[in-house]
């Protein structure tokens, strides 16, 4: 990367922070630079995920972070926050990765499981070494979970499920998916099953040709007949009330990795900007115009930065509501992807070269615009909680 990152705080914003939370953000922020920074383009033009990362992030309690006992780490939800900021900074694929492996799986298993799956998963989760996907999205519902097809029904003491899933994040370096299914003997109410992959009948496809996220995984997902134990059901899930929650762990994680990725954009495109010289010998960063894009950049970070914040006291008080989650994911990936458009427009020429990592945050972040709730629904689920009718 060419310029080595100077940090990104315009309102004495960490002053809001605890030690411990800046010694969490110091940790991440010190692993990001040492083991991500020097790898993320090779990684990105390659289209490889950094796996060999994934036991040190195991190791400094990345995975499963704000979760409580099983070898988890016991973060405060502002503490997950700042590392998902650090991971995003560093790479939306490799923040996606630590994201589902925590939220959309540790976390479903943390809630809705029983005894014997928690000791059997989580610990191996939180050390990074057994891995997870979360199979929702299907190729034919995305925004609309509900009209899923993926069916499970109960043959004695053993489901069986069939159907695809579709953008599975990890999905064939899973060892174990969280898949969501209608339960043909509930009147298709949707419950939540552990899937150990090596299961006859389940396959992992890899989607190639991306252009976004290239340093992650992202699958299809093939059910035909797969046949898992009864206890494999995750007992406390009930209705796609459950698998909403676990959305709305990853998209508050988001919203403080959007943030990550806004900051390498904005400190990029400045750094560049005072040394880059155009007409009369001067550096652009004297120029009216770049002035003007970067005071909007930090503008809308600064703001980014408080109601993610917020948001997160809120969560640690117990007082969080999805609609604050979606107003700060929604609110930030736009932000991050108007700073990635403004920086690549500072740089030039260079904005779309991998000497620096500004065409690579707006690719990635195209697919965080849309994926975990897109910039539209989340409108629509703003829009209902502030006039109480449903838009859709």
């Amino acid at each position: 990367m060419a310029f080595k990152f100077q940090g990104v705080d315009f309102v004495a914003f960490d002053g809001l922070l605890s030690e411990d939370e800046l010694l969490v953000r110091a940790t991440a922020r010190k692993f990001i630079e040492e083991n991500l920074v020097p790898i993320i383009e090779e990684c990105n033009r390659e289209g490889r995920f950094p796996r060999e990362l994934v036991r040190p992030m195991g190791e400094l309690g990345f995975f499963g972070a704000n979760l409580h006992g099983y070898g988890c780490a016991g973060m405060s939800n502002v503490e997950y926050g700042l590392v998902t900021q650090e991971m995003e900074r560093g790479d939306s694929g490799v923040r996606s990765f630590v994201s589902v492996q925590s939220a959309l799986v540790m976390y479903p298993i943390y809630t809705f499981g029983s005894d014997e799956q928690k000791d059997k998963w989580l610990p191996a989760m939180a050390k990074g070494e057994k891995l997870g996907c979360f199979g929702l999205t299907e190729p034919d519902f995305g925004s609309n979970p509900g009209g899923m097809r993926t069916r499970a029904r109960k043959d004695g003491n053993e489901y069986v499920l069939n159907g695809e899933k579709m953008w599975i994040t990890s999905g064939s370096i899973a060892d174990v998916a969280v898949i969501w299914a209608k339960v043909d003997d509930e009147d298709g109410r949707v419950r939540g099953f552990l899937v150990e992959t090596d299961r006859p009948g389940f396959s992992a496809q890899d989607v190639h040709g991306k252009w976004s996220l290239r340093a992650s995984v992202t699958s299809g997902l093939s059910l035909q007949d797969v046949r898992i134990p009864a206890e494999n059901l995750l007992p406390k899930s009930g209705g796609l009330k459950s698998p909403l929650m676990c959305l709305n762990q990853a998209r508050y994680g988001i919203s403080w990795g959007a943030i990550g990725a806004a900051m390498s954009c904005y400190d990029t495109a400045l750094q560049y900007a005072k040394l880059r010289k155009q007409f009369r010998d001067m550096p652009i960063a004297g120029h009216q115009l770049v002035q003007e894009k970067l005071a909007w950049m930090i503008t809308e970070i600064t703001k980014a930065q408080l109601l993610a914040l917020q948001v997160g006291r809120l969560k640690d008080a117990g007082k969080v509501e999805h609609q604050h989650i979606s107003m700060a994911k929604r609110n930030n990936v736009w932000m991050a992807l108007e700073c990635a458009r403004m920086a690549r427009d500072i740089l030039g020429a260079n904005g779309i070269s991998d000497d620096y990592p500004v065409m690579r945050h707006m690719m990635n972040l195209e697919s965080v615009k849309t994926y975990e709730g897109t910039h539209d629904i989340h409108a629509l689920i703003l829009g209902e909680n502030i006039t109480g009718i449903a838009a859709f």
